[in-house]
């Protein structure tokens, strides 16, 4: 099958609107394979690069890091997936590998088959979500890591810490639903959240042993956290990381325990004394830091969803292919997106 060299592509200018244009279809170089996108996930960073400009460095910008597809092309020295298997990854912040796009590239080794469950919405729900929960959780601490706790997938991981407590802001928010899951999996207990209470439900038929309300005041939800159990609070995980949430997070952290942010610490220096930590998570296994542990993480990762231990995110489909994502972003940007994943099919672009 001949492939297109032109393609259909949602770009943005720095501080501009998004608009459709069009791009070059790359080759995959070694170790690459060329995936064409039949679903992409959309993420709040989305809406955020824009008017901030981080991570981006060409413009216009193709934007997406949540993708699944089919193999069409596969690089030199690839022998994990060959063309027409259904795979899903996490795209990165280059023209190359973005998601917003119909065709993208990624390294064969950071990417996973889709199990035989899940569609491709499902599928393209997970990698960005699912991959910063488990670098907070699981990755050795460098200064953009995580907890460096032993991960589920592994045979002494699995519920290795029974018995403890955890604290997960943003508990419906999809870094929050799969922080809650991998939580289970390892054994922690209670599992603590703040969502609203719509989604109290839903948190808890994911492993949430109690919820609490994210429109309390930050001291209130400290309070209320702090009542549940007598246990030291010191992991505390919040994927939300605005001011008021990290204001209540910090509340809650025991003395000497860890605090985990996917946003940068608007906390003060020098409230963070002795052992206590707060570390800020880049949830992505591009980095170099973490890319052992994302070779690792995507050797595991069909098998998670395949049994059933790992549920991925509820999703709504966008109308329109990639025409439909700059609406979608605007509703996230105003709040207006609760428990569920954006997802858009690139090939359904008039």
């Amino acid at each position: 099958m001949s492939l297109p060299t032109q393609q259909k592509a949602l770009l943005v200018p720095l501080k501009g609107k998004f608009y459709l244009g069009s791009s070059n279809v790359n080759q995959p170089g070694p170790g690459e394979v060329l995936v064409r996108i039949e679903a992409t996930a959309l993420n709040p960073v989305d809406w955020k690069i824009p008017e901030a400009g981080y991570f981006v460095t060409e413009w216009p910008a193709i934007l997406g890091t949540d993708s699944a597809g089919v193999v069409v092309a596969v690089g030199e020295g690839v022998s994990k997936f060959t063309a027409g298997d259904k795979i899903f990854h996490q795209g990165y912040f280059t023209n190359r590998l973005a998601t917003f796009q119909e065709y993208t590239i990624i390294r064969a080794e950071i990417a996973a088959k889709i199990p035989s469950n899940l569609t491709f919405d499902q599928a393209a729900s997970i990698p960005l979500g699912f991959t910063t929960a488990a670098v907070g959780l699981y990755a050795p601490s460098w200064a953009q890591g995580g907890f460096n706790l032993t991960p589920p997938w592994k045979p002494e991981g699995k519920n290795k810490y029974a018995g403890q407590p955890i604290v997960i802001f943003g508990g419906s928010s999809s870094v929050g639903t799969y922080a809650i899951q991998l939580a289970k999996l390892s054994g922690f207990s209670p599992i603590i959240t703040t969502v609203s209470p719509h989604n109290s439900e839903f948190v808890k038929s994911l492993g949430a042993t109690h919820t609490i309300d994210r429109s309390l005041s930050p001291s209130e939800i400290a309070a209320e956290a702090i009542k549940i159990t007598s246990a030291p609070l010191k992991i505390v995980y919040d994927a939300i990381s605005l001011g008021p949430t990290q204001q209540a997070a910090f509340e809650v952290l025991a003395p000497g325990g860890s605090l985990l942010l996917v946003l940068p610490s608007q906390i003060p220096k020098e409230k963070v004394t002795g052992d206590t930590k707060v570390i800020t998570t880049f949830g992505s296994v591009h980095a170099p830091d973490n890319a052992s542990f994302g070779v690792d993480l995507y050797n595991h990762i069909t098998e998670l969803f395949a049994s059933g231990e790992i549920k991925p995110n509820v999703v709504e489909v966008l109308p329109g292919g990639l025409a439909g994502i700059p609406e979608g972003l605007e509703r996230m940007k105003k709040d207006l997106v609760s428990g569920k994943k954006l997802v858009a099919h690139p090939t359904e672009t008039a």
